[in-house]
């Protein structure tokens, strides 16, 4: 994975190595760059700003479905389109005051709902250092988060993570792409990757692509955006003719 790179400064990078040589090559840089990390959106309003519209169509009728909503800041993507589609959603956020937002609204939502969809666990816990239960999940959905983990962390994470899928579960990650190599951001210690570092990435956690969509429609100047499903098992072959058996698994991203 040799793809150059540049930072917030303008500053270029021979290859993704070369940056995180510098910015976590031991153990107390490493700690730094998690540490500033947080801090950064611990200065960050526990407020919704700008809501982009998502579809998730549910083909999981008659089971009990849950899914994990890592990086799940004030909880929005958990409200807004979670909940709807899933019987349980647990939120995990490093951030202490954006998941007590969140916990304040969705049990405020719990209330009005049926017990049918509901928030059930608020874990205070970062990516890296984050295991979920065995077998309880049929998606783990990560958005906009992580961009903060190093590589080495990305791929400790998800190779952690398969375990809290069910069978047939899958991995749903959101995430911005640089056009090429990575951008690096100083301030808030992310790096945005582009769709080859990515794919690089899976790889070497052993997943596999069921599917992907870039979002439309947002301006140009803009890094676009991308959506991953992605499983441990080799997605079986699609044929023309639809199966009169529904697959054991949540309907894709539309």
């Amino acid at each position: 994975m040799e793809a150059a790179g540049t930072d917030s400064d303008g500053r270029e990078f021979k290859s993704p190595d070369e940056m995180w040589l510098e910015h976590t090559g031991d153990n107390n840089k490493k700690t730094q760059w998690y540490r500033d990390g947080v801090a950064y959106w611990e200065g960050v309003e526990a407020s919704v700003n700008g809501v982009l519209a998502e579809l998730f169509v549910d083909g999981g009728i008659d089971r009990h479905l849950v899914a994990l909503d890592c990086g799940s800041g004030i909880g929005r993507i958990t409200k807004n389109l979670l909940i709807r589609y899933f019987n349980e959603v647990d939120l995990l956020e490093p951030v202490s005051h954006f998941l007590d937002a969140a916990r304040e609204s969705l049990l405020q939502e719990n209330h009005m709902a049926s017990d049918k969809h509901k928030a059930t666990n608020f874990y205070c816990v970062p990516l890296q250092e984050f295991t979920p239960d065995v077998g309880r999940y049929d998606v783990i959905w990560v958005q906009w988060c992580i961009g903060h983990l190093t590589d080495d962390d990305f791929v400790s994470f998800f190779n952690r993570a398969k375990i809290g899928l069910k069978p047939g579960g899958f991995f749903v990650l959101k995430e911005n792409l640089a056009r090429s190599g990575f951008v690096l951001d100083k301030e808030d210690r992310s790096i945005t990757r582009s769709d080859s570092y990515f794919k690089g990435l899976f790889s070497r956690c052993g997943l596999h692509l069921y599917n992907s969509r870039e979002q439309k429609g947002l301006p140009k100047e803009l890094f676009a955006v991308k959506m991953y499903a992605l499983t441990t098992d080799i997605p079986k072959k699609v044929t023309k003719a639809r199966s009169k058996v529904k697959a054991n698994r949540p309907g894709i991203i539309k």
